[in-house]
């Protein structure tokens, strides 16, 4: 059985609009935030006891790269200027944290993202790779899962996953190829590759990029025949990139 995708895009297009417009909604139970240290942003999303979006928060990262943290002291701060705001923003204090890592990576990198979520002020509850969590999030049970930032793959059979992997091939190679075309910043890049007036501009260069990831996924689905395969994450948001 798949997810309901009508269902699942009308819960991200909500969270998205809860972010831009730093708003809150009302909330049955305790309060559970999820952090994601990524390589292009750090997201703070705050849901209720019933999974549903209340409030989110978003900074551009410098700290994480390819899942290791390589600035340990800005992304604490990060975290704990995110949390602050979602707090005042709430009315109420956040305790129960929980983050996301990048399949594979080492196990003293794993301990290193948590410690950040702590060393925030948050009683660190639980650690799960991207791409499970992206699935528990879309509520997927059997196909594939495909994060957008590195190319993470999460391969499900009647709930469970299977395998895993991950390749650092994503939105940040994306962002690095259309600097170097266009010859201008990774920063003047990367707001070009968000701009979606300027699609017809970027995914022609960045789409190199796409059959890359493409290719990564269809090796890993090899030993893992899927009827479906899921896409998840910014550099995904591409008209074409499906």
């Amino acid at each position: 059985m798949g997810c309901d995708i009508t269902q699942c895009n009308e819960t991200l297009l909500e969270f998205e609009n809860l972010i831009e417009n730093g708003e809150k909604k009302e909330w049955k139970g305790t309060l559970r935030t999820g952090v994601d240290l990524g390589t292009a942003n750090i997201v703070l999303a705050v849901v209720d006891e019933e999974n549903r979006p209340v409030a989110g928060a978003t900074f551009p990262s410098t700290v994480v790269r390819d899942g290791i943290v390589v600035d340990y002291v800005g992304a604490v701060q990060a975290v704990t200027r995110l949390k602050g705001q979602l707090e005042e923003l709430l009315g109420e204090t956040l305790d129960a944290g929980s983050c996301a890592i990048p399949p594979g990576i080492l196990e003293g990198n794993v301990k290193a993202i948590g410690n950040v979520v702590e060393s925030a002020g948050f009683r660190l509850t639980e650690i799960v790779d991207e791409p499970t969590a992206a699935a528990a999030v879309l509520g997927i049970t059997d196909g594939a899962d495909v994060g957008g930032g590195t190319t993470g793959i999460s391969i499900l059979e009647n709930g469970k996953v299977i395998y895993t992997t991950d390749e650092p091939t994503g939105g940040t190679h994306m962002t690095l190829v259309l600097a170097g075309f266009y010859g201008c910043s990774t920063q003047e890049a990367e707001l070009m590759k968000r701009d979606k007036a300027q699609e017809a501009n970027v995914f022609p260069v960045i789409k190199p990029v796409v059959e890359k990831m493409a290719a990564i996924v269809k090796r890993s689905l090899e030993k893992y025949p899927v009827d479906t395969v899921y896409v998840a994450g910014g550099a995904c948001c591409f008209t074409q990139f499906e």
